[in-house]
């Protein structure tokens, strides 16, 4: 697929970043750009390095060489802005047990709506990304009730419902049979078409080919 035209600077910039930790490489240098409305997908094997490429873009890590820039800056998980403008999956985000699922959505929409923004909004916003995940008809279960592939969903939801300019996702089609990973694929690329820059770390051969407007395959360093 074609990408946006490259009106803006890149969202994310990689510039021969690696990590090694008591002398073990965890990521060889790696070095790549994404500007608004393209997708990422970085593939590779087991233990090539694609989870820990992604804690360093939401600031979880520091590279021990090269540099990484988020929209600019240095990624910094305690930046306000930092914060806004990227919104991360990297294993499942934490659940309260005793919220149902709609209600954890609407939680997390009113940590990150405009003071003004009324609860009756945040619960369309809540039940538009049940619809857009795949899984409305679960709105009021709790995360002990769902299966391993609904809580990926419902993790994927409490993503995607903050506002951000970049998403970055670990394997989303973990736990998830060949339809719901269609879905997904499908979702995900319209999202990367709305203009949000995507960096998707991923096994599926479905989520490359309709998501990834580029390829980063670690397994050839």
């Amino acid at each position: 697929m074609t990408p946006l035209a490259h009106s803006r600077d890149p969202v994310v910039g990689l510039d021969e970043a690696s990590v090694v930790f008591h002398g073990s490489v965890l990521l060889p240098p790696v070095s790549a750009v994404a500007h608004p409305g393209e997708a990422l997908a970085v593939t590779g094997g087991n233990g090539t390095g694609k989870t820990t490429l992604l804690t360093l873009l939401c600031g979880l890590a520091t590279p021990t060489t090269g540099t990484v820039h988020v929209e600019g800056c240095v990624p910094d998980e305690r930046s306000p802005s930092f914060r806004r403008a990227v919104a991360g999956m990297i294993g499942l985000p934490p659940f309260a047990r005793d919220l149902t699922v709609r209600e954890q959505l609407r939680l997390v929409a009113l940590s990150w709506s405009a003071r003004s923004t009324g609860l009756g909004t945040l619960g369309l916003l809540a039940d538009d990304w049940l619809e857009r995940v795949g899984i409305p008809h679960l709105a009021d279960r709790f995360p002990h009730e769902l299966s391993a592939g609904q809580l990926q969903l419902a993790g994927l939801a409490l993503t995607l419902i903050r506002p951000s300019s970049l998403l970055v996702l670990d394997e989303p089609e973990q736990r998830l049979d060949s339809e719901r990973c269609a879905h997904v694929a499908g979702l995900l690329a319209a999202l990367r078409d709305e203009g949000r820059t995507l960096v998707v770390a991923t096994h599926s051969d479905d989520i490359v080919r309709t998501v990834g407007t580029k390829t980063l395959d670690l397994s050839s360093r």
